[in-house]
């Protein structure tokens, strides 16, 4: 089943020390059948079908009945998949399926986020072992200037939402009914923050950069403030609040910005006023280039080459996305296509298993895959395209491991996941046809949806927790371990 609450949990103060957080209890989730797949990169995925359900009483416990006794899954079909495009009706309420998600937590902040970042830490890499512990950084959008600040969070004892019957899951000394603990740590900065990002090189990824309205962008050492909530005795002077470094070259501000995940210390990005700058770390100083042009409107979103040093694309409002050398005298693009003709080009990712595949999510709901060594023609065409948000894109990521599988937020309050690689056998493409005829069309690659959050901005994959996807809302963060993760 699925859950809707009809208002938002009270916000909690958010102070820098320790409290205790629970379990979120408002959030929906529609899990879609997976089965037997041909991956055009060349992997084969398997999963067991599992049908999510939301009606009215009598029907829900007559459908779970049934159920019951055939002690198989429901087949799908238009009357008993809840999907979001469907209204409920003047009785119907939406009910969370816990078993749906095996690791499922809320924070409430101080003040709403646009954005945030997750900080890699030392604990190890695709970790399965609960308790889980995560990392990660903030910036806010206070009601008054003053009051905004830059957030550091550790979020640890996070135990799974659902039990299943296998004792290994769960680590010997753990106990599943303890809170999950939230320690914070504050920056105080001047003006909200547009965008955050955190470097995956320095320090252990403890450089953070923020995209301030004021249209600077600073740059934070934030080493003793994640170092605090391990280390006992650990003093956080007021020295170590100061940004290490400012960038003003910008005359307006921005919301595109990216590090290099080759080259520790370059930092890119990218303004309103279609101007992209790159600055760089050498030994204790920092150098800013001269400016790149190109777009004829704002820059929207930047992404450095998972393959190439010097390499970056850029996606704007003018609705194209352009590939640039910061080897390029002239500091004129190399490659441009219009991407999402008529609209803004929201945001991009690229994938980190396949260079030549970019990303992209458009203001008119749809996103898509396009395969750089296509850039080169007249009108490339993506290689896959989607139209199932009704609402802007706001956030799009590649799965860090899986090269196929992609996350998605919209501002219709949906965070979608996706894996490319489906192919369906004759009897689900049968039973797909027949929702569709019943007016429940589902996109064959869409795995699951995740609901219950208000104004979705961003969403991410932990690196280093297999599965792990965390979002940010008006109505605050969730952190979800998901049932149909792929191994």
């Amino acid at each position: 089943m699925v859950k809707r609450t009809g208002e938002d949990s009270p916000s909690q103060p958010l102070k820098d020390g320790e409290r205790q957080v629970d379990d979120v209890d408002m959030i929906g989730t529609l899990e879609h059948e997976m089965g037997e797949f041909e991956d055009v990169w060349g992997d084969d995925l398997e999963s067991d079908e599992e049908i999510v359900i939301a009606g009215d009483d009598d029907n829900d416990d007559e459908l779970l009945q049934q159920d019951d006794e055939k002690d198989m899954p429901l087949e799908p079909n238009a009357s008993n998949v809840y999907l979001p495009s469907r209204p409920l009706g003047e009785n119907e309420v939406l009910e969370a399926d816990q078993s749906a998600y095996e690791l499922l937590h809320s924070v409430n902040v101080t003040w709403p986020s646009l954005s945030f970042d997750v900080i890699r830490d030392n604990l190890g890499e695709e970790r399965q072992t609960f308790p889980q512990t995560v990392y990660f950084v903030t910036g806010s959008q206070a009601d008054i200037t003053k009051n905004n600040q830059l957030t550091i969070l550790k979020l640890s004892q996070l135990y799974k939402t659902h039990i299943d019957d296998d004792a290994s899951d769960i680590s010997d000394d753990s106990n599943i009914d303890e809170d999950s603990l939230l320690e914070s740590r504050t920056i105080p900065i001047n003006g909200g923050t547009n965008r955050v990002r955190v470097s995956p090189h320095y320090h252990h990824g403890t450089l953070v950069s923020t995209w301030n309205e004021t249209g600077k962008v600073y740059i934070y050492d934030i080493a003793t403030h994640v170092s605090s909530f391990d280390v006992p005795g650990t003093v956080i002077h007021p020295e170590n609040n100061k940004p290490i470094h400012i960038i003003s070259n910008h005359k307006t501000e921005g919301y595109a910005m990216d590090w290099s995940g080759l080259v520790p210390g370059k930092l890119a990005t990218g303004d309103n006023d279609s101007k992209i700058y790159i600055t760089s770390r050498e030994e204790a100083s920092w150098t800013t280039e001269k400016a790149f042009f190109g777009h004829a409107g704002s820059v929207e979103d930047l992404q450095w080459s998972p393959s190439e040093k010097s390499v970056f694309a850029s996606s704007s409002s003018d609705s194209t996305i352009k590939v640039w050398d910061v080897r390029n005298k002239k500091r004129s693009f190399a490659l441009s296509v219009t991407a999402h003709p008529g609209t803004d080009v929201n945001v991009l990712s690229w994938n980190k298993k396949v260079s030549y595949l970019l990303a992209s999510g458009a203001d008119d709901g749809a996103w898509s895959v396009w395969d750089l060594r296509n850039f080169k023609g007249e009108n490339p065409s993506p290689v896959a395209s989607f139209k199932w948000h009704t609402a802007p894109i706001t956030s799009i990521e590649w799965h860090p491991t899986e090269d196929s599988v992609i996350a998605v937020s919209g501002a219709d309050d949906q965070v979608t996941l996706w894996d490319l690689s489906v192919e369906l056998d004759e009897e689900e493409e049968a039973s797909r046809k027949e929702m569709a005829r019943n007016g429940a069309e589902i996109p064959n690659q869409l795995m699951f949806i995740h609901q219950g959050q208000e104004s979705i901005k961003e969403v991410h994959w932990h690196p280093q927790i297999p599965g792990t996807v965390i979002t940010t809302a008006l109505s605050g963060f969730n952190g979800s371990l998901l049932l149909c993760e792929i191994d």
